[in-house]
């Protein structure tokens, strides 16, 4: 194998397609998947791939110090890409110290393995750290976060991801360590647990549910297609400068109601529903404590010096997703009954 990687997460939303990415485009490279497989993880996300020769899953906890420097030790990566994360604002308020664990003392754990396994022969090595927008904090109606914005964390999910991208730079500046950082905005696209916005909201319009929508709904995000997400992380992993940092987005920013909206109106022409239909699902409830206002990524840098940009605009991007969830009701019947859960032990208790 030309390279080894340990992707962190990769059962997740984003990971498992950054894990299928790697797996199908470089079969010279052997990947070992390690993941937690917490109610976010879920390995029927790769089953096109499981069986790759050049795949690997291994089961355990970054916040498990001692397993994960065994693990380097026995692996011996030549690259991390690290996106294990908790990462949903709703439940970093309600159980701050799980993400504290995983988002802070995880990544160190991850970085003092890196330089336990290199040994400080840093030559073409290199440790990946997958961020949030959400670190910079809210922007008003105008601007954009770019490289250079200064951090200001609101809730504890963003306050973690802050305290682990200044964890990962300490390490690249102390140790010269290798290693670089991307912050991306809010993902979307197939696979994604429904806790999430988008796909929490395909379900509940399929099933006559209501639509809890925060405040007023004009909160604005910017949305990034998942497989655009990974395409930008496989060409920083390859042509990124250690050290730096690059922020990736959509350009595509929608107000959270007029997002709702949108998917309401795909979702009566999918299920032949008058329209308007939907939109009477439609809930207005309290807003969320510490609820930034607006995110807005400048994708200038990585465009300029990587050639990067997002393939899918967002009307071409939802559709996809949309449909993708109608066609897959039985991985999503899996995941909201918990069975999902039961492919591990199926597929590798006995391995």
């Amino acid at each position: 194998m030309k390279k080894t990687l340990i992707i962190t997460g990769g059962a997740g939303f984003i990971g498992s397609h950054v894990v299928r990415l790697f797996v199908k485009k470089y079969p010279q490279y052997r990947v070992v998947n390690l993941d937690k497989l917490t109610y976010a993880g879920n390995l029927e996300n790769l089953r096109d791939i499981e069986k790759l020769p050049n795949y690997e899953f291994l089961k355990g906890d970054i916040v498990d110090g001692e397993f994960i420097l065994d693990t380097f030790r026995k692996i011996q990566p030549d690259g991390i890409i690290h996106l294990a994360a908790e990462s949903h604002v709703d439940r970093s308020i309600s159980n701050p110290m799980d993400f504290i664990m995983t988002n802070i003392v995880g990544t160190v754990n991850l970085l003092n393995a890196a330089r336990d396994c290199w040994k400080d022969n840093f030559s073409d090595k290199l440790f990946f750290h997958i961020s949030t927008d959400e670190v910079y904090g809210s922007l008003g109606s105008t601007g954009h976060f770019t490289e250079e914005t200064a951090y200001d964390p609101h809730s504890p999910y963003s306050a973690s991801k802050a305290g682990s991208d200044h964890l990962v730079r300490a390490y690249h500046d102390t140790f010269g360590l290798p290693a670089v950082i991307t912050n991306c905005s809010n993902n979307y696209g197939p696979n994604q647990f429904p806790e999430k916005l988008i796909p929490l909201f395909i379900n509940n319009i399929k099933n006559n549910k209501p639509l809890p929508v925060y405040g007023e709904g004009i909160n604005v995000r910017d949305w990034l297609f998942v497989e655009d997400h990974a395409a930008a992380i496989d060409l920083v992993f390859h042509k990124g400068k250690p050290g730096e940092t690059y922020n990736i987005g959509g350009n595509n920013e929608w107000k959270n109601i007029d997002l709702i909206r949108k998917i309401c109106g795909i979702m009566d022409n999918r299920l032949n529903r008058n329209p308007g239909t939907s939109e009477k699902l439609i809930t207005f409830i309290k807003d969320r404590a510490g609820h930034d206002l607006r995110y807005a990524i400048d994708s200038s840098k990585i465009k300029n010096e990587l050639g990067w940009a997002p393939s899918l605009m967002f009307e071409e991007g939802i559709e996809k997703t949309i449909d993708w969830y109608l066609n897959n009701q039985e991985w999503l019947n899996h995941v909201l009954s918990g069975d999902y859960e039961k492919y591990y032990e199926k597929q590798y208790s006995n391995r």
